[in-house]
């Protein structure tokens, strides 16, 4: 599906606790978020785009494991105005693997939380997990 252009802006937060390396931790959010800038502060990596394509490994898993229903689920319920946002585990990130969380607790060491922003987050979600038509 072709990257819709709307404006979008894309927050990637995760926690580095006093037992991780800071360097592994942006690694992990390095896969999950494409062309991205990255700043450590106060215990955290953030990393921001203003592009839908840094998405685009999330999106390709979602598409490729036909899990859009997890995702959509997670988002609709995290929608407040024009933002929404889900978890992702970051073990997994960190060994390259996309791997959505319902909760913080499924991810031992703290979740990776992405919120997207934008005045046309319909579009942006039917990008990332598009409903999947019956067959």
């Amino acid at each position: 599906m072709k990257i819709p252009k709307v404006a979008c802006k894309i927050e990637v937060y995760a926690a580095v606790n006093p037992s991780e390396d800071p360097d592994k931790v942006r690694l992990a959010v390095s896969h999950v978020i494409l062309e991205s800038d990255y700043q450590y502060k106060d215990s955290s990596i953030k990393a921001t785009s203003n592009e839908l394509s840094s998405l685009a490994k999330i999106q390709e898993t979602i598409k490729k494991h036909r899990t859009n229903r997890i995702y959509r689920r997670q988002m609709r319920f995290n929608t407040k105005g024009d933002t929404t946002w889900f978890y992702l585990n970051k073990q997994a990130a960190y060994v390259d693997v996309i791997a959505v969380c319902e909760n913080a607790e499924e991810s031992a060491m703290g979740p990776i939380k992405v919120i997207l922003h934008s005045s046309s987050l319909e579009k942006v979600v039917d990008w990332l997990a598009p409903e999947l038509m019956l067959e």
